[in-house]
């Protein structure tokens, strides 16, 4: 039986909030299973999870990673935000960008992913100093870095995002689009055939 996005956010659920494991690095691992489907079903067969990719500062593992004709081509970075949003949004901004420089440095044509899941009840709180919750300050960064294309490849921007909402008070429960999830992976797909014809 085929995975859902749902599926994922009952898993983060499972490990991060029943089991209390809120940075287990399991938490995840369904999530990264539904990207390698949702890949695999769009013809981006053979990702797999948890792979070093090399940079120009250093090497890092990234939660799913497709490989072709012996170089990584594709990464997927994968990330929750349960707790503290208002004091770690920016920093998660920050990190990000030199994530994403690192391995653009070495690999210009490499396609980029992020997928970032919060828990809507706590992300509810508003930044005074920009008027908006901030998820919505989280979202409009990832905007002005996200829909890479060439010739405007910039280190630290990225092919791709969501930023999925989900409801944790009682019951899991996905609060975004799943549409957006759809969007996200056909932008990587189209991306990888753009760039690896041959693929």
């Amino acid at each position: 039986m085929p995975l859902t996005v749902d599926d994922a956010v009952a898993h983060l659920y499972q490990v991060a909030v029943i089991e209390g494991k809120k940075q287990s690095p399991r938490r995840l691992d369904l999530l990264a299973d539904f990207c390698i489907q949702e890949l695999s079903e769009r013809g981006v067969v053979g990702a797999t999870t948890d792979i070093e990719i090399p940079g120009f500062g250093r090497a890092k593992k990234w939660d799913v990673v497709w490989n072709y004709d012996k170089k990584v081509r594709l990464g997927i970075s994968l990330k929750s935000l349960l707790k503290n949003i208002r004091g770690t949004v920016p920093n998660r901004i920050d990190d990000l960008m030199g994530e994403v420089a690192n391995v653009q440095l070495h690999s210009p044509e490499i396609v980029v992913g992020y997928i970032m899941i919060f828990h809507k009840d706590l992300a509810d709180t508003e930044s005074r100093k920009h008027g908006k919750t901030w998820i919505e300050v989280f979202r409009a960064g990832m905007d002005s870095l996200s829909n890479r294309r060439a010739p405007s490849w910039a280190p630290g921007t990225i092919e791709a995002y969501v930023v999925a909402e989900a409801d944790f008070t009682d019951t899991p429960r996905l609060v975004s689009p799943r549409e957006d999830f759809d969007r996200f992976f056909d932008r990587l797909t189209e991306a990888v055939r753009e760039r690896n014809p041959g693929a």
